[in-house]
Formats: C-alpha cells, sequence, structure tokens
C-alpha cells in the first residue's frame, strides 16, 4: 500500500509565542477507521484583581473627607444665600428633577409592561429553531429510517472491524464505506431487530453473507449485496445540495460495535463543504456536530424529512475536539454508487503510474524537490507511450505545481479519458515536460495511487541515489 505522508505534516510546532500549532493529521487507527486529531492549545484570560496596598487606602480615605467637606460648604452657602435674600435659587430644578422621576417612573412601568407581555415559559428548543415547520418529529424519523440502517463485520486477517450500512434497495444491496471493509476477508450484514419473525430469533438468523459488489476508495463509498429471506426497507434520499447550515441533523448507527446498535444522536449542520485531507485523497464533506463514534462509519445522515443526506466517514479523535464529525455529500456519492453497481469500479482518468511522494525531509536532505516519485509504470500505458521512467519525481501537470498525489490527482481527476496532459518531472537533476495520454482506470483505486511493494523510504531513495549516481 502506498505509504503516503502527505497530509497535513507536523512542524512549528511550538511557534514564536509558545503555542502548540500542529494541524490535521489523518490516519487510521486499529478498528479501521478514519479519525482526524487536530491538536492546539487553547488561549485564555484570567482575570486576578490585585489588592490595594495600605497607603492607597490611606489616600483614598482623605480624598473622601476632602470631597464631604466641599459639600458641606456649598450647602452652608446655599441655606444662607436663600435666609438673606428670600429666594430658593433651586426651586425650579427640584421641580424639574421630580418631573423627571416621574417620567422616569413612567419609562420604567412601560418597560416592565412590555417585559411581561413576552411568554417565557414556553420558548423554543434548539431543534425547534433548526427544523422547518413541516419537518417530521424526531421519533418518527427514527422510525421510519432505523429498518434501513444495518451493521457491517469485516473478519480480517488481525481480527474484526465493524461499521454501518445503509440499505438502498429492497432487494438488498446495501452502502457503506470503502475503509469499513478495507481488507476483509469476509463481510456479512447484520438485519436491525425489526426483521424478526418473533422475539425469539438469534442475532445469527438475522446475520447474512455479503457480497462486495464494489468499492472505491478514492470517496470512500462501497456497495455490498445481501439476498435476505424478505424484502429490506430501503431508505428514501434527499438532496444534498438542498442543505442549510444550522438546520437539523441525525445520525444512526452503531457506535463501538453491535452492543450499541441503531444508536440515535442529532445535532444541526456545522457546515456543508469542508474541504479535508484523508491519507492521498482531497474530500469535499458536510460537517455536522451530531455525536459520531468509531462505527458510525457507514451509516445515514438524515435530514428533518427523514431523507438520507449523507454518509457518515470520518470523526474528530475527542482527544483534541468534540462535536466535529463529517459526512460525504449524497449528490457525490449516488453517481459514484450507481457506477459501482453497473461496473463493478468508477471509470477515471489514469496515467498509469505508481508510486510514493517525496517527504519534505527527504527533499531537504538529498537536495531533490519534493513531489511524486513513479515507482513502477504499467507496460502499454500513457505514462509509458510519453516517456515517464520509475525515479522520474512529477512535479507538475498543465503547469500545475504538485508536492503530492492527492495534489497529481486532483488536476487529473477534472481531465476526461483521452484527454493529454503535460508532466513536468524532475530527472537527472534537470526539469522535463512529457506529454501523456490519460487511459481509464477500471480497478477500484486509482492506478497512480494504488498499492505497491512494502519497501521504506530508505529503500526508495537508496534505489534513486544508487541509479542517478548520488
Amino acid at each position: 500500500m502506498n505509504d503516503f505522508n502527505n497530509g497535513f505534516n507536523e512542524r512549528d510546532r511550538y511557534n514564536n509565542n509558545g503555542y502548540d500549532s500542529r494541524s490535521y493529521n489523518g490516519f487510521y487507527d486499529n478498528s479501521g477507521y478514519t479519525n482526524f486529531n487536530q491538536a492546539g492549545n487553547a488561549n485564555e484570560f484570567y482575570y486576578s484583581p490585585k489588592k490595594l496596598k495600605a497607603s492607597k487606602g490611606k489616600k483614598i480615605l482623605t480624598t473622601v473627607v476632602a470631597i464631604l467637606s466641599v459639600i458641606a460648604i456649598g450647602t452652608t452657602s446655599v441655606v444662607g444665600y436663600t435666609l438673606i435674600t428670600g429666594n430658593n435659587p433651586v426651586s425650579n430644578n427640584v421641580s424639574g428633577s421630580n418631573s423627571s422621576k416621574a417620567d422616569s417612573k413612567d419609562s420604567s412601568k412601560k418597560s416592565d409592561d412590555s417585559s411581561s407581555e413576552i411568554d417565557r415559559s414556553n420558548l423554543p428548543t434548539i431543534a425547534q429553531l433548526s427544523t422547518p415547520k413541516d419537518a417530521m418529529p424526531i421519533p418518527d424519523i427514527v422510525t421510519k429510517v432505523s429498518p434501513s440502517v444495518v451493521g457491517i463485520s469485516s473478519i480480517l486477517s488481525s481480527g474484526t472491524a465493524t461499521g454501518t450500512g445503509i440499505v438502498m434497495s429492497e432487494d438488498g444491496y446495501i452502502i457503506t464505506n470503502a475503509h469499513v471493509i478495507e481488507g476483509a476477508k469476509s463481510v456479512s450484514v447484520l438485519l436491525p431487530k425489526s426483521y424478526a419473525s418473533d422475539g425469539s430469533a438469534k442475532e445469527e438468523d438475522l446475520t447474512f453473507k455479503a457480497t462486495v459488489v464494489g468499492k472505491d476508495t478514492q470517496t470512500d463509498i462501497a456497495v455490498l449485496k445481501i439476498a435476505a429471506k424478505s424484502k429490506l426497507t430501503a431508505c428514501e434520499f434527499g438532496k444534498s445540495s438542498e442543505i442549510r447550515v444550522g438546520e437539523v441533523s441525525i445520525v444512526i448507527g452503531n457506535p463501538l460495535g453491535f452492543s450499541l446498535a441503531n444508536s440515535v444522536t442529532s445535532g444541526i449542520i456545522s457546515a456543508k463543504d469542508r474541504v479535508l485531507q484523508i491519507q492521498d485523497r482531497t474530500m469535499t464533506l458536510i460537517q455536522t456536530d451530531a455525536s459520531i463514534n468509531n462505527g458510525n462509519s457507514g451509516g445515514p445522515l438524515i435530514n428533518a424529512y427523514g431523507q438520507v443526506i449523507g454518509i457518515t466517514s470520518a470523526k474528530v479523535s475527542n482527544t483534541y475536539g468534540e462535536g466535529l464529525g463529517f459526512a460525504i455529500p449524497i449528490d457525490e456519492a449516488m453517481p459514484i454508487i450507481q457506477s459501482l453497481m453497473k461496473d463493478g469500479f468508477v471509470k477515471r482518468p489514469s496515467l498509469g503510474v505508481t508510486g510514493r511522494n517525496v517527504s519534505a525531509t527527504y527533499a531537504e536532505y538529498y537536495n531533490i524537490p519534493r513531489g511524486y516519485q513513479v515507482v513502477t509504470v504499467t507496460k502499454g500505458s500513457g505514462a509509458e507511450k510519453g516517456g515517464v521512467k520509475a525515479g522520474d519525481i512529477i512535479i507538475g501537470i498543465n503547469d500545475t505545481s504538485i508536492t503530492s498525489i492527492s495534489e497529481l490527482n486532483a488536476v487529473k481527476n477534472k481531465c476526461k479519458i483521452g484527454d493529454t496532459v503535460k508532466l513536468t518531472v524532475y530527472r537527472d537533476g534537470k526539469m522535463v515536460d512529457l506529454n501523456v495520454t490519460l487511459d481509464e482506470s477500471k480497478s477500484s483505486e486509482d492506478s497512480s495511487s494504488s498499492k505497491t511493494q512494502q519497501r521504506s523510504y530508505e529503500d526508495l531513495y537508496r534505489d534513486y541515489l544508487d541509479e542517478y549516481g548520488y
């Protein structure tokens, strides 16, 4: 498997201010589920009032005595003036003051009357504020969607991994994440208890062996098929393009395994188009604060009408943050799902090469540019015909500089099969431009990011240095 290390690298951990500025670092944990870790310390201000010193207290006391003395002298002067002349110099002001007080009372009364008109005994909840008037109650949504949420169990060489799936058709087609079944020797589907004919049904009676119809690791989508004893309840799909930031979102899945099967969490849509890098690919995802945990992967993200608008794919490790979950928009997932159901793979343009990213560390140490170093070139591919050789470091495509396979794929995948692209490669200390015609990739993984031999960076760069005489 390609050892891509181009993600969000840890660098400048401590800047001049002494803050930890590490960014996202994508990785797969032991259970096979994608997590995102974001590290960083929160800056906070603490209020610590200082105590007054004794000398300051004396100064304040002296000031207060002086002010009282001035007031006393002023009062004595006014009284004396009144006794001598018989006039009251403050009579007008007093009446004005009384009038002002009356107005103040009236204003205060009106304010009290106004505030008393607000009924604070029946304020709306967050769920009510985030749902439209014609929305379904959450219990009704759960009743509607739960029969379409299943458990996915994958037997791996290292153990067993679990996830969640979505029933998309009555005849047994099920959607999940590609990483849920990655490396699986066998996959099975556990139906919810609502499919049991009676209360005595056991878990094995609701478990069915699944066939992998197809998977696409670049979009993290897989399609399974089971032969159930009865028709399944298919979910209803909505449109992710119509969701609004702030509206309610609901997640149903199997967090932490089947012991918590069909758990329901709710929140709001936090963002519609978060661009995140997962391993070697860049994905545009929906962000939600509905609780998502390992085991929810492959399950539905649901709107206020009980429609599936996304496929839950990733979460942020709770070591560094809470309320950060991500889902694949259903509008982007459907063409992939349909292609997998029809052909078993996704047709994409392919260069016909495999390789590894050149990390910043090795680039600096060996004085070579960052990019994507070619390890193998497929015979008869566009890359071979265009003159690409093993050891070349691809540093640009169509006049766009790249430093990783994800950046290379981002440009390449905008092209069509049969298009000719210009690759800029670093070879023998020089930059060379090559014209390569894109072939059709028929594998579940893009050929330019497919698995390659497991070799260390030291071996890879030793080959490179030996080949070019370093």
